[in-house]
This record gives structure tokens, sequence and C-alpha cells, in this order.
């Protein structure tokens, strides 16, 4: 390790151990999610099972609540429950690395963890140079950089970034979020058959390519996988304007099925659906655990959307991760079901056995919280809405006739607090799955048929939830769970 780059992790851990009184005071901060120590967090990296232990690298600026030149910090885990905070795995050191590790993904080869992650430059104008670079331990925990592995190609800018890379067949794939020369969004793909040496084979989709129209400037953080008999193209794609409820936060996550053929490099595939209808989701992961789930992180955040108005900033700290998630493919649609093991922070469970409200609300004893788990059962539903109140601060409604399901929440980015709202099509609702931490919601609907994740700031004493039927009968069983 270089002396700069040790001068740089010195700097780092002595701004945890400054601001760390501060930053535990936040009543906001989170119980059961992944939070940087201070700082800035934003995209998962390296998410990997590696020698039975979970790896999760993550973006993170530990000098300032913005964005700048990252670190990746590092979590680890035996059951995705119980994390453990290591040292910082990478810093901005190099001169290939010099103005941020970015994202980018591990795989292990030879009994060692490799990380392939995208070195950020800015020359003395500002002018952006980038490259795909390596780094590797035989420990998960102490990287050695092994230097750059791709420069940037002809026909793109510098805006290329975000290696993700896999095995098929006996070969390395790589596939890297990119920007065309004539601004469109793509993702790139490479192969190599020692991780050192790589090929471009094209574009697998993007803007403009096969019978995708104009689809956003930049595509980021790809994720190419096979689920199922399928193949999946999960990607960030930047430059999407909204249409209807669709596309309504600054940028997207979402994902494409159909067939990759590695012989020409291109992707079959049908429409862009989002994986997420709430307001903070972006910059998903993926892995394959030893059981052979194919598991996703996400950042709960969206680039510049709101980060500065978040109230965590005052305590020194911004942004956090999404639950882990287990992904399944439904015919041509992904669910996402949190992974079992989450069942062991359940205590207290308290249970209302097809409880009946007819055009009426309804407070349950001992159903609220701050820290809980809610499954919703619903045996009959004829009322024209059913409603969830939480806290005072977000409201889950469903709207029978028009058969759509909306989270709204209050702005926290609003002085006068404005009430906003997320959407999607539901044909019908059976169940509702919903995470509530102290500063976020993760609500899951029919097995995680749709998924919607936000961050909500309610005040400290606000712990209600309430039931609302309007114009009608639901019937309904509910389980609730404190999480410790």
């Amino acid at each position: 390790m270089t002396d700069r780059a040790l001068q740089l992790i010195s700097q780092a851990n002595a701004e945890v151990e400054k601001h760390q009184q501060k930053v535990q005071s936040d009543d906001y901060r989170l119980g059961f999610h992944l939070m940087p120590p201070v700082g800035l967090l934003n995209d998962p990296n390296g998410f990997i099972q590696f020698q039975g232990v979970y790896h999760l690298f993550y973006q993170w600026n530990p000098f300032k609540t913005g964005h700048g030149a990252k670190f990746w910090g590092h979590y680890t885990s035996k059951d995705l429950v119980n994390w453990t905070h290591e040292k910082i795995a990478l810093a901005p050191s190099d001169w290939f690395d010099k103005n941020g590790c970015y994202s980018g993904s591990a795989v292990s080869d030879a009994g060692k963890i490799k990380l392939f992650y995208t070195g950020n430059v800015k020359d003395e104008n500002g002018n952006r140079e980038t490259y795909q670079c390596l780094a590797e331990s035989e420990n998960g925990i102490d990287f050695v950089k092994k230097g750059v592995v791709i420069e940037l190609p002809e026909g793109y800018t510098a805006h290329f970034r975000d290696p993700k890379v896999w095995r098929h067949q006996g070969d390395w794939y790589m596939i890297i979020g990119a920007q065309s020369e004539d601004l469109q969004g793509k993702a790139a793909l490479f192969k190599s058959v020692d991780l050192l040496e790589w090929q471009l084979l094209g574009n697998v989709a993007g803007s403009n390519e096969g019978e995708l129209g104009d689809f956003g400037y930049m595509w980021e953080c790809p994720d190419l996988f096979s689920l199922q008999g399928k193949d999946v193209l999960i990607v960030s794609p930047q430059g999407l304007e909204p249409e209807g409820i669709l596309y309504n936060n600054v940028y997207q996550s979402g994902y494409f099925v159909g067939q990759l053929n590695y012989e020409t490099g291109k992707m079959s595939h049908g429409p862009f659906v989002e994986l997420d209808r709430g307001f903070e989701f972006y910059a998903p992961q993926t892995t394959v655990d030893e059981q052979g789930r194919r598991l996703l992180y996400a950042w709960m955040g969206v680039p510049e959307q709101a980060e500065d108005q978040h109230p965590t900033i005052d305590f020194k700290w911004v942004h956090a991760m999404t639950l882990p998630r287990e992904l399944v493919l439904v015919g041509e649609r992904l669910y996402q079901k949190p992974v079992d093991e989450l069942k062991q922070l359940r205590k207290n469970e308290v249970v209302y056995e097809n409880e009946v409200l007819t055009s009426v609300t309804k407070q349950l004893k001992h159903v609220n919280g701050d820290q809980l788990e809610l499954v919703i059962d619903f045996h009959r539903n004829e009322a024209d809405t059913f409603e969830i109140a939480i806290r005072d601060e977000a409201r889950i409604i469903y709207d029978k006739s028009e058969e759509r399901l909306t989270l709204q929440r209050k702005s926290f980015s609003d002085r006068d607090r404005a009430v906003e709202a997320r959407h999607c099509m539901l044909s019908q609702l059976r169940q509702l799955r919903i995470f509530l931490d102290t500063s976020s919601i993760e609500l899951f609907a029919n097995d995680g048929e749709e998924v919607f994740t936000a961050r909500i700031f309610p005040e400290k004493e606000k712990k209600e939830i309430s039931f609302t039927a309007v114009n009608g009968t639901t019937e309904f069983t509910v389980r609730k769970w404190d999480i410790r």
C-alpha cells in the first residue's frame, strides 16, 4: 500500500472518530439497515459470498455528505443480518483512480476476491478520464491494487464505468455502463480468458439499439445474469422523461428480460420495467450465493434527487442500503422477496385474525412502533380504497376501482411539507409486507410482485399505525413483529 493510500485511510478513519458521537446521536439513525459511519454512502459494490462470508462494499465519501473522490467502504456478514464494518478496501490514491474509486463488482478466482472498479481521473482543466481497474485479496480484507485492465475504447465518452464481471462456460465477461460519442446510453460487453486482457464485443443493449428507441443519455451500473433459463439485464438509465406514473424519479433503475447471444454480444429483450416504484432506489447490484439464490442490494437514494435536503446531514451522514432481497423470475417479471434470514430479527409477535373494517378507521393495539415488520393478508377487499397510515408521515393506498397501489409521504425536501406520491398498477391486492425502520419504509406487494422503497422522517414520538376501509368492507389478517 502506498504512502498516499495510508494517508487517505488515516484521514478517513479520523473523520469517523471525530464525528462518531454526533452521528450516533441522530434519532433517524436506522436500526437494521447498513449505513456509513460518517459522510455519504451510495452505490453497493462488489457484492459477493466468498468462503462462506458475504461481502458488501459501498461507495463512500467520509469527508462530507456530498459526492467527491470515493473510497470503497466494506461490510461483512455470515448471515445477511449481523454485519461487521471492516477496514477501508480501496482509497483514491493512485494516478488511475485519484479522483475516485468508482463502482464495480467482485469475483472469486484462484482462491482470491478480485475487485473490478472504475478509476475516475480529472486533469487540471477538469476533463474526465476513466480506467477499469483490478484489485485483489487472499483474505477478503486486505486488497492490493493491480492497476488498469481496460482503457477507454473508441466510440465512447469518458462516462464509461461500473464494471460487472461474471463467468460463463469458462470465459469471463464484463459489462460496463457507457455513453456513446453521440450521447446515447449503452451497456458495453467485454470478454476475457484471464481477467487481465479484455476484448470489446460491442453493445449488449442501449438507447437506439435493436428495437429500443431513445432511452437515456447514460446507462449506469449494469448487471447481467441468467435466471431460470432467461437472461436479465439490470441497468440504471439516466435521461428518461416521466410518462404518467412511470419514471417519476430523477433517475431510474429497472430491467430487461431476454436472451444474450454470447457469440454476437447482443441481447434480444422485452420492455424496460422499473424494479422499484418508490422514491429512493438506485444502482442495484446482484450476486449468486452458495445456496444458488440471486440476491440484490441497492442504494436507498437517487443521485441529484434532494440529496442535500436529508435531515441526517445535520448529523454528518446521509443515505443507506436497502434490505437484501432474493430475485425470482415469474414469467417475464422479476419478483423481489426479502431474504428469509431477516426473520431472525422478529420478536414480540402480535396477530389479529380476520379483522373486518367497514367504512371505518381503526388502530390495532400493539400494532405500532418505529422498527417493525407487518404482514397483511387480505381475505376480502370490497372497499373502494384501503389505506394504511404510518406514523403521520406515510400512507399506503390501494384503489380497487383504479387497480392502483400508491405510496404517499410528506416531502422532506419541501419546507411546507407537501405530500408526494408514487404509484403502480396492481390488478389485485393479496398481501402487503412492510418493513418500517426509524427513517425508511420498504413495501412488498403480493410476494414481491411490486416493491416501493422510500426514506421517511417522522417525528420521534409518532408511533401510530391505522387502517381504513373507505366505502365498503375489507377483511384481513395482520401479523406484526418488533425488529430488534
